[in-house]
């Protein structure tokens, strides 16, 4: 099976290919940016395309990161894939970055927990805890960071996300400290390519998951009566 990854949730746009049968990853490209994704995605996976010397018609599947993340970014990322995947006749999955963020981690060692946070600003992060052979602990929240504190703070788990700092600087007095603080700005496009080709095909096509509504939200003053 031939992959092709996207993400665009986070601080970063990338993409990758991956054979399945090969078990390598034929070609990758993960830029750093904030904004601009929608820019600089098309191209990028023009460029990663042909390193890995394929055609749409010879994927098998596109795999794309649906959230938690930034509205504008989950968006552009979402409706590529969709759009490639109609294009091609390909079957398109949606994987969260939260576990994008945890898979290398419970693929090194899932005896021990990861607690995967991700910035979510006014003192609060997503988050996601996954327990013992990656069984997930805590469902995807949206949790104030007293909460988040709360519920992954036993069990010395290893804190993934570009919200790990965050939590192990404020991490509770008297409770083991994190096994490991991993903070990095977005997920490494290889394990989304490879969580893209584990995952099961749902039929319905990826949708963005927000986890909250948007931060901008229309102003009553500004709307005009109805006559």
């Amino acid at each position: 099976m031939r992959v092709l990854a996207i993400d665009t949730a986070l601080g970063a746009c990338a993409t990758a290919v991956l054979d399945t049968e090969l078990g390598v990853i034929l070609a990758r490209e993960q830029l750093a940016m904030q904004r601009g994704h929608a820019e600089a995605l098309m191209p990028l996976i023009a460029r990663v395309m042909d390193a890995a010397k394929s055609e749409f018609a010879t994927l098998d599947r596109i795999a794309v990161t649906v959230g938690p993340g930034s509205f504008t970014g989950l968006r552009v990322g979402v409706s590529a894939a969709r759009g490639i995947a109609l294009a091609a006749g390909k079957p398109a999955v949606g994987l969260s970055t939260l576990s994008a963020y945890a898979a290398p981690f419970i693929a090194a060692d899932d005896s021990t927990p990861v607690a995967a946070a991700i910035d979510a600003r006014h003192d609060h992060v997503y988050l996601q805890v996954f327990g013992p052979g990656g069984r997930t602990l805590v469902a995807p929240r949206l949790a104030s960071i007293m909460e988040a504190l709360r519920v992954c703070s036993s069990g010395a788990p290893r804190l993934v996300g570009n919200a790990a700092k965050l939590l192990a600087s404020a991490w509770p007095v008297g409770e083991p400290p994190p096994a490991a603080v991993e903070q990095h700005a977005a997920p490494e496009i290889d394990w989304v390519a490879r969580l893209g080709g584990a995952a099961l095909e749902v039929g319905a096509p990826p949708k963005p998951l927000y986890l909250r509504a948007a931060d901008a939200q229309p102003q009553e003053a500004s709307r005009l009566a109805r006559r």
